[in-house]
């Protein structure tokens, strides 16, 4: 990992200690643990950094250089357009060192019908693996209209497992079933590519519950991707903030039906570049986390 990427991963770990204090928790019986009240209280979890030293631009092999974001038509509204992103992204709830917190997932056809994509960080940090996670499509103010799915198994790229680094902040949560039924067969379920171009027409989704979000509503901006800073990911100008984490992005997005096929997740944004959004690469490491969650 270059000296960004491990910088990064240090600010992240910086972060996520500095959050606002939660009481600690205790184990509960799977099923019962996310009550209305503990999801509305969850805190944020998501990727910045203030040093602007950091700053380094790493552009693939291949890739031009000049690629640069262009303006927006939307950095950040309430999705109003209904369609199968509504039920298909949810808050992803976690404990994380004795705290509530919150990202986002979007669920992803499987043969497992039960996978959800988010970023690594929103299943392991600072070494460890998130407890009682939880997979709450359609999120409410607290309601889950489709239920509370409670994760069986979660996995991360054998590089964020390794040294959580930024490059590969990729993450997968495989669910149990709910009332006899799998996930996909309720929430319906978006499709997913692989080594696509990384200049593209894409929509971001999330759940951002930092201000001024308040984790209430889905989310959603759109543009063109760019070449991503510090890490070798991509961007895009996108203005969501703490809990959007792990929210879908899409190429050949529809806003008549909302669907799409998923190609990155929110990641991490730079602090004095607060209308960008940073995302992974969805390359060879990112198929093998998705061939390996699918088939668990």
């Amino acid at each position: 990992m270059n000296r960004a990427g491990k910088r990064l991963s240090t600010l992240l770990s910086a972060l996520a200690l500095s959050l606002v204090a939660v009481p600690a928790v205790q184990a509960a019986t799977p099923g019962t643990y996310w009550t209305p009240e503990r999801m509305r209280a969850a805190v944020p979890l998501d990727v910045r950094t203030a040093d602007a030293s950091a700053l380094r631009v790493t552009v693939p092999a291949g890739e031009p250089a000049s690629v640069a974001p262009t303006a927006l038509p939307n950095g950040g509204s309430a999705w109003t357009g209904g369609g199968s992103v509504v039920s298909t992204t949810g808050r992803v709830f976690f404990t994380y060192q004795g705290r509530n917190a919150s990202c986002s997932g979007g669920a992803v056809t499987s043969g497992n019908k039960s996978t959800v994509i988010t970023a690594g960080h929103c299943v392991k940090l600072d070494g460890a693996y998130h407890t009682n996670v939880a997979f709450v499509p359609a999120y409410d103010n607290g309601n889950a209209p489709y239920g509370t799915w409670n994760a069986r198994r979660t996995l991360a790229t054998p590089q964020w497992d390794a040294t959580e680094d930024i490059n590969y902040d990729i993450g997968a949560i495989v669910v149990g079933q709910l009332n006899g039924q799998s996930l996909t067969d309720v929430v319906g379920a978006q499709g997913i590519a692989f080594n696509q171009s990384r200049a593209a027409d894409m929509y971001a989704f999330g759940y951002p519950a930092a201000a001024p979000y308040d984790g209430t509503r889905l989310v959603y901006c759109s543009g063109r991707t760019f070449n991503a800073f510090l890490s070798n990911g991509i961007g895009m100008t996108c203005n969501m903030t703490g809990g959007a984490s792990g929210g879908p992005w899409f190429r050949s997005f529809s806003e008549a039906t909302g669907a799409g096929t998923v190609n990155s997740v929110n990641s991490y944004k730079i602090n004095i570049i607060p209308t960008w959004m940073f995302g992974p690469y969805f390359g060879a490491d990112a198929q093998n986390l998705y061939d390996q969650a699918q088939a668990a």
